[in-house]
């Protein structure tokens, strides 16, 4: 199995319907068809702790069954469109991969 997770960052100055249009478009690459599962959500406000980093905005955990299925979903229009509609509403992105 191999694990992609991604940390969004967004920008500050975003609106309200900008963060809901990108929330909406996150979700949304749930439906391409190589992931095996996947989630995405925010920050918990749960188990607040000094060791829990809770300054992103958005993150996407997705899992794959195998390499090959990862890289589809990279060259997928669904994941394509994502990055093209959304790139400008993030300050910086940061991904983990591993298996």
């Amino acid at each position: 199995m191999f694990h992609h997770i991604v940390f969004f960052y967004l920008k500050k100055d975003l609106t309200a319907a900008q963060r809901a249009e990108f929330e909406t478009k996150l979700r949304g690459l749930l439906a391409i068809k190589t992931i095996h599962s996947g989630y995405v959500g925010v920050p918990s406000t749960h188990a607040v702790r000094p060791i829990i980093d809770t300054s992103y905005d958005f993150a996407e955990f997705f899992v794959f069954k195998s390499h090959a299925d990862h890289d589809a979903y990279q060259i997928d229009q669904i994941h394509q469109d994502f990055i093209k509609d959304c790139k400008n509403y993030w300050e910086s992105v940061k991904i983990y991969d591993f298996e």
